[in-house]
């Protein structure tokens, strides 16, 4: 199992807590950090702060030398697709190479009003997103195309430089697996993700995006799931980061009550524990998986994530 870690960074990240993060996940032998891509906290919690993401990927490529980067997703409502692919182009010639662009069709609807982005109905925000998905990977793989859609126009578009990634910049689609999603991952995408997901609910998904990948007649992509994670050394430990935790999160009520709640789909217990969940994961159809840190200044929780990742290595 390939683990990385997600952080939400609109909950107030600074610049050196990423900087502490991308080193921590470095030291603990992580596949990668990944970032979500919001202006605004999606707690609406206004007073709440965001670097932007791939602004802070670029840089973050320069501090690091192994691990991946990426967004856990950039909304198609955010920036035009040439901007969007200007930005994950440059982040990836700074970094050697390590960036993958995980792209959506946007859902937060106060962020949009709040700094001005349109916010369509979900028809068209996904008309949006397909056009922007297919501008990006056309700009990174191809010398010169036009491209007349309903929400675009480029002609005789010639983006360069291409990235260093070949054959382009890895893309990571995601959500429920449903009929339009699942093809439009298995013309496009590299990979599929799903998000606070079932066992179960991973082996139904996956047989979607499988099925609409035989169609077109390619291989299965990579499925992979974005899930939260509360780890501790010992029980009392993870009860602990629980409690602040729920803090964090403005949340009352029992510690232990709200921990139970959460063992189906988070990923909870010590790295022992939190390896024989994943396993389960696996066997279900995983291979890559993307843990939520929302402690994001709990760096001795990213070292027991390494623990994790090592114990499922093999």
């Amino acid at each position: 199992m390939r683990v990385n870690l997600m952080i939400e960074g609109q909950e107030s990240v600074t610049w050196d807590q990423w900087l502490g993060l991308a080193e921590a996940v470095e030291s603990a032998g992580l596949e990668g950090l990944f970032r979500s891509d919001h202006y605004q906290s999606v707690q609406s919690r206004t007073e709440r702060s965001s670097l932007d993401a791939w602004s802070t990927l670029a840089a973050l490529g320069q501090a690091t030398s192994t691990i991946r980067l990426g967004t856990m997703v950039s909304p198609a409502s955010f920036r035009h697709p040439s901007v969007l692919c200007k930005a994950v182009v440059t982040a990836d010639h700074v970094s050697g190479g390590r960036v993958e662009l995980g792209l959506g069709a946007g859902w937060h609807e106060l962020e949009h009003t709040t700094y001005g982005f349109p916010f369509h109905d979900l028809g068209q925000r996904y008309e949006v997103f397909e056009e922007q998905l297919e501008i990006v990977v056309r700009q990174m793989t191809e010398e010169r195309f036009d491209f007349h859609g309903r929400h675009y126009t480029l002609d005789g578009c010639e983006a360069r430089p291409k990235p260093v990634q070949e054959p382009r910049v890895p893309i990571i689609l995601g959500g429920r697996a449903g009929p339009r999603g699942s093809r439009l991952a298995a013309r496009w995408a590299d990979e599929y993700n799903t998000t606070f997901p079932s066992p179960d609910a991973v082996r139904e998904r996956r047989a979607n995006v499988d099925r609409a990948c035989e169609e077109v007649g390619r291989e299965p992509l990579v499925f992979s799931m974005m899930t939260g994670c509360l780890l501790g050394a010992t029980e009392d430990e993870v009860r602990t980061r629980a409690r602040r935790l729920m803090e964090v999160s403005g949340r009352d009520g029992d510690v232990d009550g709200w921990l139970d709640g959460l063992r189906d789909e988070w990923i909870v217990g010590t790295p022992e524990q939190a390896a024989e969940r994943l396993e389960v994961y696996r066997d279900a159809g995983l291979s890559r998986v993307f843990l939520q840190h929302q402690l994001h200044d709990d760096l001795e929780m990213v070292a027991l994530v390494g623990e994790v990742a090592k114990l499922t290595a093999s």
